[in-house]
Protein backbone atom coordinates (compact mmCIF):
# COMPACT_ATOMS: atom_id res chain seq x y z
CA UNK A 1 0.00 0.00 0.00
CA UNK A 2 0.97 3.65 -0.38
CA UNK A 3 0.80 5.80 2.74
CA UNK A 4 -1.28 8.97 2.80
CA UNK A 5 1.96 11.00 2.75
CA UNK A 6 2.76 9.34 -0.60
CA UNK A 7 -0.74 9.82 -2.02
CA UNK A 8 -0.77 13.50 -1.04
CA UNK A 9 2.65 14.94 -0.21
CA UNK A 10 1.11 18.32 0.63
CA UNK A 11 -1.25 17.13 3.40
CA UNK A 12 -0.07 18.70 6.67
CA UNK A 13 -2.68 17.30 9.10
CA UNK A 14 -4.57 14.01 9.20
CA UNK A 15 -6.99 12.09 11.41
CA UNK A 16 -6.50 8.34 11.79
CA UNK A 17 -6.63 5.53 14.39
CA UNK A 18 -4.01 3.73 16.48
CA UNK A 19 -3.63 0.09 15.41
CA UNK A 20 -1.03 -0.95 18.00
CA UNK A 21 1.43 0.44 20.54
CA UNK A 22 4.37 -1.70 21.68
CA UNK A 23 7.41 -1.00 23.93
CA UNK A 24 10.52 -0.16 21.92
CA UNK A 25 13.93 1.49 22.08
CA UNK A 26 15.51 4.18 19.94
CA UNK A 27 19.28 4.41 19.59
CA UNK A 28 20.42 7.95 18.92
CA UNK A 29 23.48 10.15 19.16
CA UNK A 30 23.38 13.24 21.40
CA UNK A 31 26.39 15.56 21.51
CA UNK A 32 28.59 12.80 20.12
CA UNK A 33 27.43 10.22 22.67
CA UNK A 34 25.28 7.20 21.80
CA UNK A 35 22.14 6.91 23.91
CA UNK A 36 19.26 4.45 24.03
CA UNK A 37 15.85 6.01 24.58
CA UNK A 38 12.99 3.85 25.88
CA UNK A 39 9.57 4.43 24.35
CA UNK A 40 6.94 2.89 22.08
CA UNK A 41 6.49 1.97 18.42
CA UNK A 42 3.04 3.05 17.26
CA UNK A 43 1.31 1.69 14.16
CA UNK A 44 -1.45 3.85 12.68
CA UNK A 45 -4.21 2.92 10.28
CA UNK A 46 -2.53 5.31 7.84
CA UNK A 47 -0.01 8.12 8.16
CA UNK A 48 1.13 11.43 6.68
CA UNK A 49 4.56 10.99 8.33
CA UNK A 50 7.00 9.55 5.79
CA UNK A 51 9.19 6.66 7.01
CA UNK A 52 12.79 6.92 5.83
CA UNK A 53 13.48 5.34 2.45
CA UNK A 54 14.79 5.97 -1.05
CA UNK A 55 17.63 8.07 0.34
CA UNK A 56 15.17 10.41 2.07
CA UNK A 57 15.19 10.85 5.87
CA UNK A 58 11.99 10.34 7.85
CA UNK A 59 9.50 13.04 8.77
CA UNK A 60 9.08 14.55 12.21
CA UNK A 61 5.75 15.62 13.62
CA UNK A 62 3.10 15.13 16.29
CA UNK A 63 0.50 12.52 17.16
CA UNK A 64 -1.86 14.64 19.22
CA UNK A 65 0.59 16.63 21.33
CA UNK A 66 3.17 13.80 21.46
CA UNK A 67 6.35 14.34 19.40
CA UNK A 68 7.22 11.61 16.90
CA UNK A 69 10.99 11.16 17.11
CA UNK A 70 11.48 8.60 14.35
CA UNK A 71 9.44 6.94 11.61
CA UNK A 72 10.65 3.69 10.03
CA UNK A 73 9.14 1.25 7.57
CA UNK A 74 8.52 -2.40 8.40
CA UNK A 75 7.17 -4.11 5.29
CA UNK A 76 3.88 -2.38 4.46
CA UNK A 77 3.70 -0.69 7.90
CA UNK A 78 5.13 2.53 9.33
CA UNK A 79 6.42 2.54 12.92
CA UNK A 80 6.21 5.86 14.81
CA UNK A 81 8.55 6.06 17.82
CA UNK A 82 7.16 8.09 20.74
CA UNK A 83 8.01 8.25 24.44
CA UNK A 84 4.36 8.32 25.61
CA UNK A 85 2.06 5.32 25.02
CA UNK A 86 -1.13 5.63 22.97
CA UNK A 87 -4.28 3.57 23.41
CA UNK A 88 -5.07 1.03 20.73
CA UNK A 89 -8.16 1.99 18.74
CA UNK A 90 -8.15 5.67 19.74
CA UNK A 91 -8.63 8.33 17.10
CA UNK A 92 -5.63 10.65 16.79
CA UNK A 93 -4.73 13.87 15.01
CA UNK A 94 -1.38 13.67 13.17
CA UNK A 95 0.57 16.78 12.16
CA UNK A 96 3.74 16.87 10.06
CA UNK A 97 6.72 19.20 10.59
CA UNK A 98 6.06 20.96 7.31
CA UNK A 99 9.30 22.96 7.09
CA UNK A 100 11.34 19.73 7.32
CA UNK A 101 9.00 17.87 4.94
CA UNK A 102 9.02 20.55 2.23
CA UNK A 103 12.80 20.84 2.46
CA UNK A 104 13.07 17.09 1.87
CA UNK A 105 10.63 17.34 -1.06
CA UNK A 106 12.74 20.05 -2.69
CA UNK A 107 16.02 18.18 -2.23
CA UNK A 108 14.60 14.84 -3.39
CA UNK A 109 12.87 16.18 -6.51
CA UNK A 110 16.01 18.21 -7.17
CA UNK A 111 18.07 15.02 -7.04
CA UNK A 112 15.78 13.33 -9.57
CA UNK A 113 16.13 16.28 -11.94
CA UNK A 114 19.93 16.50 -11.63
CA UNK A 115 20.34 12.74 -11.98
CA UNK A 116 18.19 12.58 -15.12
CA UNK A 117 19.92 15.50 -16.85
CA UNK A 118 23.46 14.39 -15.90
CA UNK A 119 22.65 11.05 -17.55
CA UNK A 120 20.96 12.55 -20.63
CA UNK A 121 23.59 15.24 -21.24
CA UNK A 122 26.82 13.41 -20.36
CA UNK A 123 25.95 9.76 -19.76
CA UNK A 124 26.87 10.03 -16.06
CA UNK A 125 24.85 7.50 -14.07
CA UNK A 126 23.88 8.11 -10.43
CA UNK A 127 24.98 5.24 -8.17
CA UNK A 128 23.78 6.68 -4.84
CA UNK A 129 22.84 9.94 -3.15
CA UNK A 130 22.68 11.46 0.32
CA UNK A 131 20.16 14.01 1.57
CA UNK A 132 22.23 15.78 4.24
CA UNK A 133 21.10 18.26 6.84
CA UNK A 134 22.80 21.21 5.15
CA UNK A 135 23.71 20.01 1.67
CA UNK A 136 23.03 16.98 -0.52
CA UNK A 137 25.39 14.80 -2.54
CA UNK A 138 24.91 12.73 -5.68
CA UNK A 139 27.48 10.04 -6.46
CA UNK A 140 28.12 9.96 -10.22
CA UNK A 141 29.77 7.03 -11.99
CA UNK A 142 32.57 9.08 -13.56
CA UNK A 143 36.09 9.93 -12.36
CA UNK A 144 35.55 13.67 -12.94
CA UNK A 145 33.12 16.37 -14.06
CA UNK A 146 34.63 19.28 -15.96
CA UNK A 147 33.84 22.84 -14.76
CA UNK A 148 32.27 23.63 -18.14
CA UNK A 149 30.01 20.58 -17.81
CA UNK A 150 29.00 21.64 -14.30
CA UNK A 151 28.07 25.12 -15.54
CA UNK A 152 26.13 23.75 -18.50
CA UNK A 153 24.29 21.26 -16.27
CA UNK A 154 23.29 23.98 -13.78
CA UNK A 155 22.00 26.23 -16.57
CA UNK A 156 19.80 23.50 -18.05
CA UNK A 157 18.55 22.43 -14.60
CA UNK A 158 17.32 25.93 -13.78
CA UNK A 159 15.90 26.35 -17.27
CA UNK A 160 13.72 23.28 -16.61
CA UNK A 161 12.66 24.73 -13.24
CA UNK A 162 11.58 27.97 -14.95
CA UNK A 163 9.68 25.84 -17.47
CA UNK A 164 6.99 25.04 -14.87
CA UNK A 165 7.14 21.29 -15.68
CA UNK A 166 4.65 19.01 -13.83
CA UNK A 167 5.81 16.21 -11.54
CA UNK A 168 3.25 13.41 -11.19
CA UNK A 169 2.93 10.13 -9.30
CA UNK A 170 1.78 6.85 -10.84
CA UNK A 171 1.00 3.61 -9.03
CA UNK A 172 1.60 0.53 -11.18
CA UNK A 173 1.27 -3.18 -10.46
CA UNK A 174 4.60 -5.01 -10.34
CA UNK A 175 3.76 -6.97 -13.54
CA UNK A 176 2.80 -3.86 -15.54
CA UNK A 177 4.97 -3.67 -18.73
CA UNK A 178 5.46 0.06 -18.12
CA UNK A 179 7.57 -0.77 -15.05
CA UNK A 180 10.33 -2.08 -17.32
CA UNK A 181 10.69 1.32 -19.00
CA UNK A 182 11.42 3.44 -15.91
CA UNK A 183 14.72 4.16 -14.23
CA UNK A 184 15.36 2.13 -11.08
CA UNK A 185 18.10 0.80 -8.83
CA UNK A 186 15.86 -2.08 -7.76
CA UNK A 187 13.19 -2.69 -5.15
CA UNK A 188 13.85 -3.44 -1.46
CA UNK A 189 13.44 -7.09 -0.45
CA UNK A 190 10.44 -6.32 1.81
CA UNK A 191 8.61 -4.22 -0.78
CA UNK A 192 4.84 -4.64 -0.68
CA UNK A 193 2.03 -3.24 -2.80
CA UNK A 194 2.08 -1.29 -6.08
CA UNK A 195 5.16 0.23 -7.73
CA UNK A 196 5.33 4.02 -7.29
CA UNK A 197 6.68 6.02 -10.24
CA UNK A 198 7.73 9.68 -10.04
CA UNK A 199 7.35 11.21 -13.50
CA UNK A 200 8.94 14.56 -14.41
CA UNK A 201 7.12 15.24 -17.66
CA UNK A 202 9.36 14.71 -20.67
CA UNK A 203 12.50 14.37 -18.52
CA UNK A 204 12.44 11.34 -16.24
CA UNK A 205 10.35 8.47 -14.88
CA UNK A 206 11.79 6.75 -11.83
CA UNK A 207 10.72 4.26 -9.17
CA UNK A 208 10.67 6.08 -5.83
CA UNK A 209 8.90 5.88 -2.47
CA UNK A 210 9.77 9.45 -1.37
CA UNK A 211 7.79 12.69 -1.18
CA UNK A 212 8.10 15.16 -4.07
CA UNK A 213 6.95 18.56 -5.30
CA UNK A 214 4.12 18.60 -7.86
CA UNK A 215 5.86 21.01 -10.22
CA UNK A 216 9.53 21.81 -10.87
CA UNK A 217 8.79 25.52 -10.32
CA UNK A 218 8.40 24.72 -6.60
CA UNK A 219 12.12 23.88 -6.50
CA UNK A 220 12.70 27.66 -6.95
CA UNK A 221 16.38 27.25 -7.89
CA UNK A 222 19.19 24.67 -7.71
CA UNK A 223 22.82 25.56 -7.05
CA UNK A 224 25.57 23.08 -7.85
CA UNK A 225 28.24 23.93 -5.27
CA UNK A 226 30.93 21.79 -6.88
CA UNK A 227 32.38 18.30 -6.90
CA UNK A 228 34.60 16.17 -4.70
CA UNK A 229 36.55 13.03 -5.47
CA UNK A 230 34.43 9.99 -4.64
CA UNK A 231 35.26 6.36 -4.09
CA UNK A 232 36.35 3.92 -6.81
CA UNK A 233 36.72 6.46 -9.66
CA UNK A 234 33.44 8.18 -8.87
CA UNK A 235 32.61 11.86 -8.34
CA UNK A 236 30.42 13.39 -5.64
CA UNK A 237 28.29 16.27 -6.93
CA UNK A 238 27.22 18.64 -4.14
CA UNK A 239 24.01 20.65 -4.51
CA UNK A 240 21.41 22.81 -2.77
CA UNK A 241 17.77 23.15 -3.80
CA UNK A 242 15.05 25.67 -2.98
CA UNK A 243 15.04 27.29 0.44
CA UNK A 244 18.52 25.91 1.19
CA UNK A 245 19.92 28.19 -1.53
CA UNK A 246 18.33 31.21 0.18
CA UNK A 247 19.68 30.18 3.59
CA UNK A 248 23.13 29.59 2.11
CA UNK A 249 23.12 33.07 0.53
CA UNK A 250 22.01 34.65 3.82
CA UNK A 251 24.72 32.85 5.79
CA UNK A 252 27.39 33.70 3.22
CA UNK A 253 26.40 37.36 3.33
CA UNK A 254 26.54 37.37 7.14
CA UNK A 255 30.03 35.84 7.04
CA UNK A 256 31.06 38.37 4.40
CA UNK A 257 29.90 41.28 6.58
CA UNK A 258 31.88 39.91 9.51
CA UNK A 259 34.97 39.56 7.33
CA UNK A 260 34.55 43.13 6.08
CA UNK A 261 34.38 44.35 9.68
CA UNK A 262 37.40 42.33 10.75
CA UNK A 263 39.67 42.85 7.74
CA UNK A 264 38.55 46.43 6.97
CA UNK A 265 38.37 45.65 3.25
CA UNK A 266 35.69 45.05 0.65
CA UNK A 267 34.51 41.52 -0.08
CA UNK A 268 36.51 41.33 -3.33
CA UNK A 269 39.71 42.02 -1.40
CA UNK A 270 39.29 39.39 1.34
CA UNK A 271 41.64 36.83 -0.21
CA UNK A 272 44.36 39.43 -0.70
CA UNK A 273 43.89 40.77 2.85
CA UNK A 274 44.09 37.31 4.42
CA UNK A 275 47.17 36.54 2.33
CA UNK A 276 48.86 39.69 3.67
CA UNK A 277 47.82 38.74 7.21
CA UNK A 278 49.38 35.31 6.79
CA UNK A 279 52.62 36.79 5.50
CA UNK A 280 52.73 39.28 8.39
CA UNK A 281 52.23 36.52 10.95
CA UNK A 282 54.95 34.39 9.32
CA UNK A 283 57.32 37.37 9.36
CA UNK A 284 56.70 37.95 13.06
CA UNK A 285 57.20 34.29 13.78
CA UNK A 286 60.71 34.47 12.32
CA UNK A 287 61.61 37.06 14.96
CA UNK A 288 59.86 35.31 17.83
CA UNK A 289 60.66 31.68 17.16
CA UNK A 290 60.47 30.68 20.83
CA UNK A 291 57.53 32.85 21.82
CA UNK A 292 53.90 31.87 21.64
CA UNK A 293 52.19 34.78 19.91
CA UNK A 294 48.77 35.88 21.13
CA UNK A 295 45.90 37.13 18.99
CA UNK A 296 42.47 38.12 20.32
CA UNK A 297 39.34 39.51 18.69
CA UNK A 298 35.64 39.97 19.50
CA UNK A 299 32.85 40.73 17.06
CA UNK A 300 29.17 41.36 17.78
CA UNK A 301 28.09 39.34 14.72
CA UNK A 302 29.33 36.00 13.43
CA UNK A 303 29.17 32.27 14.06
CA UNK A 304 31.41 29.24 14.62
CA UNK A 305 32.17 29.00 10.90
CA UNK A 306 33.34 32.63 10.86
CA UNK A 307 35.68 32.08 13.83
CA UNK A 308 37.11 28.91 12.30
CA UNK A 309 37.78 30.74 9.02
CA UNK A 310 39.89 33.30 10.91
CA UNK A 311 41.70 30.64 12.95
CA UNK A 312 42.45 28.65 9.79
CA UNK A 313 44.30 31.60 8.31
CA UNK A 314 46.65 31.98 11.30
CA UNK A 315 49.54 29.66 12.10
CA UNK A 316 48.10 28.31 15.34
CA UNK A 317 51.10 26.06 15.87
CA UNK A 318 52.90 29.08 17.32
CA UNK A 319 50.03 31.51 17.95
CA UNK A 320 47.39 31.28 20.66
CA UNK A 321 44.16 32.63 19.17
CA UNK A 322 41.16 33.70 21.28
CA UNK A 323 38.06 34.67 19.28
CA UNK A 324 34.58 35.52 20.54
CA UNK A 325 31.27 36.51 19.01
CA UNK A 326 28.58 38.32 20.98
CA UNK A 327 27.58 41.46 22.84
CA UNK A 328 29.67 42.74 25.74
CA UNK A 329 28.63 41.02 29.00
CA UNK A 330 26.00 38.98 27.16
CA UNK A 331 26.04 35.37 25.93
CA UNK A 332 28.06 34.38 22.88
CA UNK A 333 30.41 31.92 21.22
CA UNK A 334 34.16 31.42 21.74
CA UNK A 335 37.09 29.67 20.10
CA UNK A 336 40.52 29.01 21.56
CA UNK A 337 43.05 27.70 19.03
CA UNK A 338 46.81 27.23 19.21
CA UNK A 339 49.50 24.78 20.26
CA UNK A 340 47.68 21.67 21.47
CA UNK A 341 49.40 21.69 24.88
CA UNK A 342 48.42 25.30 25.57
CA UNK A 343 44.83 24.78 24.40
CA UNK A 344 44.41 21.61 26.47
CA UNK A 345 45.74 23.40 29.56
CA UNK A 346 43.92 26.72 29.16
CA UNK A 347 40.61 25.57 27.58
CA UNK A 348 38.90 24.49 30.81
CA UNK A 349 39.95 27.73 32.55
CA UNK A 350 38.51 29.81 29.69
CA UNK A 351 35.31 27.75 29.90
CA UNK A 352 35.00 28.44 33.62
CA UNK A 353 35.54 32.20 33.30
CA UNK A 354 32.97 32.47 30.50
CA UNK A 355 30.50 30.23 32.38
CA UNK A 356 30.20 28.20 29.22
CA UNK A 357 29.88 24.78 27.71
CA UNK A 358 32.29 23.34 25.19
CA UNK A 359 34.94 20.81 24.34
CA UNK A 360 38.20 20.59 22.51
CA UNK A 361 40.57 18.43 20.52
CA UNK A 362 43.47 18.77 18.07
CA UNK A 363 44.47 22.24 19.22
CA UNK A 364 40.98 23.75 19.27
CA UNK A 365 38.58 24.38 22.14
CA UNK A 366 35.23 26.00 21.41
CA UNK A 367 31.73 26.32 22.73
CA UNK A 368 29.05 28.67 24.03
CA UNK A 369 29.62 31.37 26.64
CA UNK A 370 26.77 32.25 28.99
CA UNK A 371 28.44 35.55 29.88
CA UNK A 372 31.21 37.57 28.22
CA UNK A 373 31.57 39.80 31.29
CA UNK A 374 34.96 38.28 32.23
CA UNK A 375 36.40 38.27 28.72
CA UNK A 376 39.15 40.71 29.71
CA UNK A 377 40.23 38.31 32.48
CA UNK A 378 40.48 35.53 29.92
CA UNK A 379 42.70 37.70 27.71
CA UNK A 380 44.97 38.55 30.66
CA UNK A 381 45.20 34.89 31.65
CA UNK A 382 46.13 33.82 28.12
CA UNK A 383 48.71 36.60 27.73
CA UNK A 384 50.32 35.57 31.01
CA UNK A 385 50.45 31.98 29.82
CA UNK A 386 52.24 33.06 26.63
CA UNK A 387 54.83 35.06 28.62
CA UNK A 388 55.36 32.18 31.03
CA UNK A 389 55.87 29.78 28.15
CA UNK A 390 58.45 32.12 26.58
CA UNK A 391 60.46 32.49 29.81
CA UNK A 392 60.49 28.70 30.25
CA UNK A 393 61.77 28.19 26.68
CA UNK A 394 64.56 30.70 27.25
Amino acid sequence: MAFQCQRDCYMKEFVTCVVSCCPAELKQEVNGKKETLKGFNVKLQDTILFPEGGGQPDDHGLIGDIPVLRVTRQGPEALHFVVTPLEEGQEVHVKVDWERRFDHMQQHSGQHLITALADTMFGYKTTSWDLGRQRSTIELDTPCVKPTQLQELEEIINEKIRGHIPVTVQLLSIDDPAVEKVRSRGLPEDHAGPIRIIDIEGIDANMCCGTHVSNLSQLQVIKLLGTEKGKKNKTNLIFLAGNRVLKYAEKSYSTERSMVSLLKTGADEHVEAVDKLQKSVKLLQKFFQKEIMFFSSNRKEGDNEFMNIIANEINTEETLVFLTVGEEKGPGLFLLAGPSGAVTQMGPQVLELLQGKGAGKNGRFQGKANSMARRAEVEALLKEHCKHHTSQEE
